[in-house]
């Protein structure tokens, strides 16, 4: 009996192939090496001689124990056999029976198959959950189904066995009978919730189905359904932006937008704005698509445009109910815009987001839809373009040390960069070998002045309200990115990638 140093297993090559998936999950062990004519496996308890004589029968040959600890057995057969496998390695087995010749149909594996995939399913869903991933994408390809999660915005491939090719079509029925969408439709594209309960938190499953070529693609959205709200002290803003967001939040009418592309933090923003101001003394109404927090005290509505229940009704709708405060979860049209504008002029203090790559390209972008620029000029209060940005992972940080000319798109002087803590993850099992762990906002925020609604009155182009931001004080995302980098919350490489369209818009 051997005790396994560290808290990894790394099995010799070949080895797997020795224990099957669900040898390994019902006897609680994980197969190392050969020595001699004897296979060594991990397991909790090496004296418990009577697993070990259990396997020797079934396995056909001697089996030496080395203690490791569960969780680290149950990470490696997660890791190395992938999600579910003991899962689907029975459902392979019931589908050799179903597909032979000489085999009756029988009722009893028809069955057990099926709560085999309802048990895949459900453990790809936690899987899912305990790493942290924010969508599910299952795609099937001609020859393989690949599984990817949404880890702090960047996909990565699952820990899936091969053999899930085999019954993509069966996974992809059950998401559909969770959701109450069509089985039989496999043509157009679909749209439906599932409601679970994971380690005691409620959770909102948002799948989208769409037809490709060789099946359909899936994306399931992970929403907790009662999150703990952030602050905004919490998602990133320093302290000089803080005070101007207080500031902001303070006034009695106007509109305040948040910019960026989808899934860089706008709705965490606007939920923390609105807890700060949730009070006895204001009415707060939303109209969201979807509702993605629930938060007590505010009154949230769902927009169904399929039934005509759009943003704009919403808008009107709202107005006939007496509030204050105002959150329309996105302008995209005229009407939305309009009656939003309408809705600050006439004393409300409206929340808002825009898709638009920097916060000054939200006028050009509103004078296009329509609106009339002294309407703009004189409602809109400040507008904040925002993107999140990977944190280095704590548990396998070390000092970095990057070039100087690897920074030169990067807004900082020599004493700046000589003052830098720069840190960069080595990759560990915590951020599961990426070097990140969570995310935090950089943003820039442009506050209206006399000065930038002049030029919003001259219908003058992005670059030129870009540049008279600057000069009053406004931080640039590629400017806030870089504080951060100093700082050693996050790398120059992420930086760089997520600021991209700064850089761009600085060179035209």
């Amino acid at each position: 009996m051997t005790v396994m140093p560290g808290n990894q297993l790394s099995p010799e090559p070949d080895v797997l192939k020795l224990v099957t998936p669900r040898l390994a999950v019902r006897y609680g062990i994980f197969p190392l090496r050969i020595e001699g004519d004897s296979l060594v496996v991990a397991m909790a308890s090496p004296e418990a001689y009577e697993v070990i004589d259990d396997l020797r029968m079934v396995l056909g040959m001697p089996v030496m124990g080395e203690r490791a600890e569960p969780n680290v057995i149950a990470e490696a057969i997660r890791e190395h056999y992938g999600v579910g496998a003991e899962t689907l390695d029975s459902l392979a087995v019931n589908r050799e029976i179903e597909q032979a010749p000489e085999q009756p149909e029988s009722t009893i594996d028809d069955v057990a198959a099926e709560a085999s995939i309802v048990k895949f399913v459900n453990q790809l869903i936690v899987d899912a959950y305990n790493s942290r991933a924010t969508d599910i994408h299952l795609e099937p390809f001609e020859n393989r189904f690949r599984v990817r999660y949404r880890i702090d915005g960047i996909l990565s491939d699952a820990h899936i066995p091969e053999s899930i090719r085999h019954f993509r079509d069966s996974i992809t029925s059950r998401i559909k009978i969770m959701a109450n969408l069509d089985i039989a439709e496999r043509r157009l594209p679909q749209d439906g919730r599932i409601k679970v309960r994971i380690a005691g938190k409620d959770f909102d499953l948002r799948v989208s189905i769409i037809p490709i070529a060789h099946g359909e693609s899936v994306n399931i959205r992970i929403l907790q359904r009662s999150s703990v709200l952030m602050g905004l002290e919490a998602i990133g803003f320093d302290p000089v932006a803080l005070g101007q967001f207080h500031g902001l939040l303070t006034r009695p009418h106007g509109i305040i937008m948040l910019t960026g592309p989808t899934g860089s933090g706008k709705t965490t923003t606007l939920y923390a704005c609105l807890s700060r101001i949730n009070d006895s003394e204001r009415k707060i109404i939303t109209i969201e698509d979807p509702v993605e927090y629930q938060i007590e005290g505010i009154c949230q509505m769902q927009a169904k445009p399929d039934i005509g229940f759009s943003f704009a009704s919403g808008l009107r709708s709202m107005l006939r109910h007496d509030p204050d405060v105002m959150l329309v979860g996105e302008i995209r049209d005229f009407e939305t815009a309009e009656l939003a504008i309408r809705c600050a002029l006439t004393g409300h203090l409206v929340f808002s987001t825009l898709h638009t790559n920097d916060a000054p390209g939200a006028m050009p972008r509103l004078l296009d839809i329509g609106i009339e620029s002294y309407l703009l000029a004189s409602s809109v209060e400040a507008v904040i373009a925002q993107r999140l940005v990977r944190l280095v992972c704590n548990n396998c940080a070390q000092p970095d040390n990057p070039k100087r000319e690897v920074l030169a798109d990067l807004p900082m002087s020599q004493v700046e960069f000589e003052q830098a803590e720069f840190r960069r993850g080595a990759g560990c099992e915590v951020c599961r070998g990426s070097g990140y762990y969570g995310r935090t906002a950089i943003y820039e925020m442009m506050v209206m002045n006399d000065e930038i609604r002049g030029l919003v009155m001259e219908r003058a182009p992005g670059s030129a309200i870009k540049r008279a931001a600057i000069r009053n004080g406004m931080t640039t995302l590629r400017i806030s990115g870089a504080a951060k980098a100093r700082e050693g919350l996050t790398t120059v490489d992420e930086i760089l990638r997520v600021t991209q369209e700064d850089r761009q818009a600085e060179t035209v």
